[in-house]
């Protein structure tokens, strides 16, 4: 096995509990649009199998919203945007913590001399704004890579963000270990070719991540960590 050299992590639902903070600020987006449309807890487990929030938009539009209006893909664009003004004006307020371990793991993976990478279907806006909430600095003080948001054609489950992201590490997937909380992104990593830890978030408990090399209910467990020295 090649020795590990690059940790690379999802955000949402990884490093914090994001999604309610994101389910919030599409409602708040909605109401100030004047849409009839509100995402209670269980639409929005249902959407999040979609990666993604302009798709997750479009899929709602096609399955689960029950009034005439509907939104051209320029005004999806629009209304995601101001959605991402909402969401990292909620993460601004300091109003989300960052998961349990989440810290540890990120400052013993720098310790190690490990390199650190962000793998992720949300957009740079929103990866900046969780890191100044949770650690007071920009994401790119924390990751020398970010491959982030629409930078890929296909998001997770398909593995091309985790390409990207292993390109510009300039590393083979041998050399890196991932880290996800959810069914796509685990597929996502391991279509990579990435030794993947699963830690699955409060969205996500229920999905089958048993491909995982290591699931835990939190990245505090100490076998987290002992993957660093491998």
């Amino acid at each position: 096995m090649t020795a590990l050299q690059a940790l690379i992590v999802d955000v949402d639902g990884t490093l914090a509990e994001t999604e309610e903070a994101h389910r919030h600020a599409f409602n708040q987006t909605f109401a100030a649009w004047g849409l009839p449309w509100h995402w209670d807890v269980d639409d929005y487990r249902q959407l999040l199998q979609i990666t993604g929030g302009k798709e997750r938009l479009g899929a709602f539009q096609q399955t689960l919203c029950l009034s005439d209006r509907r939104l051209t893909d320029t005004e999806i664009a629009h209304l995601h945007a101001q959605k991402t003004a909402r969401y990292t004006a909620i993460l601004a307020a300091g109003e989300l913590p960052l998961r349990p371990g989440v810290a540890d793991l990120i400052h013993t993976a720098r310790a190690k001399g490990l390199q650190l990478a962000v793998a992720t279907t949300t957009n740079r806006p929103n990866v900046d704004a969780l890191c100044r909430c949770g650690w007071g600095r920009p994401a790119a003080d924390l990751f020398e890579v970010i491959a982030a948001g629409d930078e890929v054609a296909a998001k997770k489950p398909a593995p091309d963000i985790y390409l990207l992201a292993l390109d510009r590490l300039g590393l083979p997937a041998d050399a890196c270990l991932a880290v996800e909380d959810s069914r796509n992104g685990l597929l996502a990593a391991k279509a990579a070719g990435l030794r993947t830890i699963v830690a699955p978030s409060a969205y996500t408990a229920s999905e089958d991540v048993s491909g995982a090399d290591l699931i835990v209910s939190t990245l505090a467990d100490p076998r987290v960590t002992a993957r660093l020295a491998q």
